[in-house]
């Protein structure tokens, strides 16, 4: 076995959950998904296509309708983008690794934003680059960039920045200043950008296309910068394993090769669901976006009164990021609330040592009152551990 394989840390998400899995008597928002199916038309696609025995290779790169859907629909929010520049992927997490293998030769230096979900910073250690981390700052709950520190750590040696925005875990999310601040600092360094914005729809302030600032936005289809998204987050699709990559052009035909080398492609079937989601993206992605916006404004006020809870209301993503005081050992209070309060969270340190004493909690929930039963539950056990 490589060294660098042997190495990796577990999923400390997964080691929570799996002591939880198949118990009725638990809450769980472990998981970055919705609770929600995924809507009928896509599921509807899905099938008729299987109907139609559409089970064989498709093209490496995707079916060209769905890549000409894709780049119409990025456009919509970004501007001009070709569907030259698409490349479909079987997931958002197969998109990184290519990406990363487009570009990562062992020993390269990568500079990764934390703190961030653990596969960010696995998959180029995997592929035997060195990871330097540049952590985000915690302040009364919320986390923020020092942007000089993060320009500071990108030097002519640095092969790739890695920044996702919004964040999994904290909901941080770049301005368009800092975008510009980074963006232009790459290009005098020769560094290229992976940025993963997975959860640009699940976004909370007023923007004029209803997503968060993204590269694409001020990026010249030249610039060493790579995107990357998903259907899973904003059309409800975690299951389907369906993402894609915006690329420069000269990076195209080099993905997918790599993709005939790691999945050969996205099933037909697939893409086909991933066709309906986009037709439908008009009623498909405001509804549960909307749902998340009052789960977050149901659940945060009720954690932020908790006397050992510190946290701050997220701009972006689906996650509660909270420290919670006195207790010191992310994943140690983890399990203790699946096993004592029946309570699934997510450990912080499975994302950053800086987030050791932090929790995850998803609230995308289609119930509300799930997200108050679980407060009950945390406030409940923390009593009992108080006065224990």
């Amino acid at each position: 076995m490589r060294l660098a394989v042997e190495n990796l840390e577990a999923s400390k998400i997964r080691e929570v959950a799996n002591a939880g899995m198949g118990r009725a008597d638990v809450l769980a928002f472990w998981f970055g998904e919705s609770d929600e199916v995924t809507p009928e038309p896509v599921r509807q696609a899905a099938i008729e296509s299987l109907q139609r025995g559409e089970t064989f290779y498709s093209h490496n790169l995707g079916l060209p309708e769905l890549r000409q859907a894709i780049a119409a629909y990025a456009s919509a929010l970004h501007g001009p983008i070709g569907a030259e520049r698409i490349a479909v992927t079987s997931g958002g997490v197969s998109a990184l690794m290519v990406a990363m293998q487009a570009l990562l030769d062992a020993g390269d230096e990568v500079v990764a934003v934390t703190p961030v979900w653990p596969n960010l910073t696995a998959q180029p250690a995997v592929l035997g680059a060195r990871v330097r981390c540049v952590p985000l700052r915690a302040e009364g709950g919320a986390w923020t960039l020092d942007l000089q520190v993060l320009l500071d750590a990108i030097t002519p040696a640095t092969r790739l920045l890695i920044v996702n925005a919004p964040n999994n875990p904290t909901g941080w999310t770049l301005t368009r200043a800092e975008q510009q601040a980074i963006l232009d600092h790459c290009r005098r360094t020769g560094t290229w950008v992976l940025a993963d914005e997975v959860y640009e729809r699940l976004y909370y302030e007023a923007t004029p296309h209803g997503c968060a600032p993204s590269f694409l936005d001020i990026a010249a289809p030249e610039d060493r910068l790579i995107v990357v998204q998903s259907f899973s987050k904003s059309f409800l699709m975690t299951g389907w394993r369906l993402g894609w990559l915006v690329l420069p052009p000269a990076l195209v035909d080099a993905v997918g090769k790599l993709i005939e080398f790691n999945t050969s492609c996205a099933s037909v079937f697939t893409q086909r669901a991933g066709l309906a989601a986009l037709e439908h993206a008009g009623e498909i992605t405001p509804p549960p976006v909307a749902r998340m916006r009052r789960c977050r404004d149901t659940l945060l006020p009720r954690l932020a009164a908790l006397p050992q809870v510190e946290v701050a209301s997220p701009l972006g993503g689906m996650y509660a990021f909270f420290r919670l005081h006195g207790f010191d050992d992310s994943l140690a209070v983890a399990q203790r609330l699946v096993s004592e309060a029946g309570l699934g969270l997510a450990p912080g340190n499975a994302f950053a040592p800086e987030a050791q004493g932090w929790l995850r909690w998803c609230f995308a929930s289609r119930d509300p009152a799930r997200l108050e039963a679980g407060v009950e539950r945390l406030q409940a056990w923390l009593a009992g551990s108080s006065r224990g």
